[in-house]
């Protein structure tokens, strides 16, 4: 999968969070991603490899 990961990206997961969503907020990009619930608000942060794993699909930012 060639992704292009950006800040500020909404990203659809794999698996629900508890909340009950699978919508996220990248918040930070790097060797590590940092996501946010778009939900509850609740930050996780992964390694990018299972990040990548994880992923559904991206929804870029419609601000650009």
């Amino acid at each position: 999968m060639n992704t292009s990961i950006n800040l500020n990206d909404k990203v659809i997961m794999k698996k629900q969070h508890a909340c009950g969503t699978n919508e996220w907020t990248i918040t930070r990009v790097g060797a590590d991603v940092k996501i946010k619930c778009n939900h509850c608000g609740r930050e996780v942060m992964l390694d990018r490899l299972e990040f990548l794993r994880k992923l559904k699909k991206v929804i870029t930012d419609e601000k650009k």
